[in-house]
């Protein structure tokens, strides 16, 4: 195995993520039906997924603040699928990509089809939660072709009628945005954050998960990745307009589209959803008693709806 320069070894370095975050995965992969790996994109980035299952592909794309992690509450009810649940630049135990917030629409459609051609997918079903639906609707929107079924588990950040919950402004507030990026997060903090989303009957159910949530927001890395993607898209004053997805963008969408949304989510109430869903030319929406995470009440429910829905449109 070859060293590299002095330069290579701090930039490998530089992009590490902590050793706590790699024993959390470690351990909670272990326990789960899934299997761990990367992918060499391209000047060298790393990006790591897990992996579930047997059948046609369904990649996952997770919100913000949190890790492909987030999807293994699913994989044991998912039946049918190959899972592929990627960790976005910077996130989980995937390396970190610097990009402009002008950029960041156009670099997220371009890191998805890096991966769908690494994984030699010509095309796909594509699922997102929160931020991840967004880049699930973006790269719908930019590459009809590749995406031949769209799920969102959740709200989704930027749609027409959405809004960020208090918590998330006040994270991109000058100087006191600054000064919280440096609070180092524990449990309890990620139960509070939680709450604010309407998951904090659910949440508990997971503690795997609340210390995943905590670490990350521990690791420079993730924390850096997280805030960097909150100020590219949010302002104090709420969703940047120049970020927003407008109704006539989602007049365009071509891919059946699959909507499981909860009735108090704080992101974007049932009318929006029922908006969203009335824009969309072949959509279908199903409520659920739920905040912002559905599948974390629900995942028996939401994954009988996913399966269902990417199955009916495979021939596989």
């Amino acid at each position: 195995m070859t060293t590299g320069s002095k330069a290579d070894q701090a930039g490998n370095l530089a992009r590490a993520h902590s050793d706590e975050i790699v024993e959390i995965h470690e351990r909670i992969l272990g326990a789960a039906a899934a299997r761990s790996r990367y992918l060499e994109l391209g000047a060298g980035r790393r990006v790591h997924l897990i992996e579930a299952g047997e059948g046609p592909p369904l990649v996952s794309l997770h919100g913000s603040s949190t890790s492909s992690l987030s999807l293994v509450p699913l994989l044991e009810h998912l039946v049918g699928l190959r899972v592929i649940a990627v960790d976005r630049p910077g996130f989980g135990l995937s390396e970190p990509v610097q990009v402009p917030r002008e950029h960041f629409r156009d670099a997220a459609i371009e890191f998805v089809d890096e991966v769908l051609d690494r994984l030699e997918l010509e095309t796909c079903a594509l699922t997102g939660q929160s931020m991840g639906g967004t880049w699930a609707v973006w790269y719908a929107l930019a590459r009809p072709a590749r995406v031949r079924r769209l799920a969102l588990l959740g709200s989704v950040p930027l749609l027409p009628g959405t809004r960020p919950p208090a918590p998330l402004r006040v994270m991109v507030t000058p100087v006191v945005g600054d000064l919280l990026s440096r609070v180092k997060p524990n449990p309890k903090m990620v139960v509070r954050l939680m709450s604010s989303m309407g998951e904090q009957d659910t949440i508990v159910r997971y503690p795997d998960l609340i210390e995943a949530l905590a670490a990350a927001g521990r690791d420079p890395i993730a924390s850096a990745a997280n805030l960097a993607e909150l100020r590219a898209i949010l302002s104090p004053l709420g969703f940047r307009r120049s970020a927003r997805l407008h109704t006539y963008e989602l007049r365009r969408l071509t891919a059946p589209t699959l909507l499981i949304w909860g009735d108090h989510d704080p992101v974007g109430p049932v009318e929006v959803a029922q908006a969203t869903a009335g824009a969309i030319p072949d959509a279908q929406l199903e409520v659920l008693s739920a905040g912002h995470v559905p599948h974390l009440g629900h995942p028996e429910r939401v994954s009988e709806l996913l399966s269902g829905f990417v199955r009916s449109g495979s021939d596989v």
